[in-house]
């Protein structure tokens, strides 16, 4: 016979023995759904962490590009600085290799030579020469030539995987 309690519950009977490892269940199915949880921040975190480790990278080579391009443009700014026009259409166009070079040195199919700086490249072609470099007739002394110079910069940060910037300007120098 089931015992009752001062609230009129019975203590044991088939109901209390049906559920006495429901407890247990629930219990873990509460563990499993907060292990999830905690898995699913983990893989959240470490992604996060590859992005903003990526986005350093693309920064990093970003700058190291923008410092070769204006260490070539203190090269061309020198009054001693020579170099030969492109010899073609074909080579006067923006040098395709800069996306896979990865050593200084002569080029020949784009005839741009490369030049080693801390961390990147940058190579130079003239362009040409001509009278008003930005079309605007302000003043400028027509009768003097500006020497148009292309200069590319190229940024790079690690190995395989690494990081690469390409960034070219146009440079005008009166003379």
């Amino acid at each position: 016979m089931p015992t009752i309690d001062r609230r009129g519950f019975s203590c044991q009977g088939p109901r209390s023995v049906s559920q006495r490892g429901m407890v247990l269940v629930v219990s873990l199915i509460f563990l499993l759904l907060l292990t999830l949880v905690g898995i699913s921040s983990m893989q959240n975190a470490t992604l996060q962490e590859k992005m903003s480790g990526s986005v350093q990278l693309r920064n990093q080579s970003f700058q190291i590009a923008e410092a070769a391009l204006r260490v070539a443009e203190v090269e061309v700014q020198k009054p001693a600085y020579t170099i030969s026009a492109c010899a073609s259409v074909i080579k006067c166009a923006p040098p395709t290799e800069a996306a896979t070079v990865a050593a200084a040195g002569l080029n020949v199919a784009s005839g741009v030579t490369w030049v080693a700086t801390a961390g990147g490249l940058y190579g130079v072609q003239k362009i040409g020469t001509t009278k008003d470099p930005v079309n605007a007739s302000f003043g400028l002394d027509e009768s003097l030539p500006w020497t148009l110079y292309r200069i590319t910069g190229v940024g790079l940060v690690g190995s395989q995987g690494g990081s690469r910037t390409v960034v070219e300007s146009i440079y005008a120098r009166l003379y």
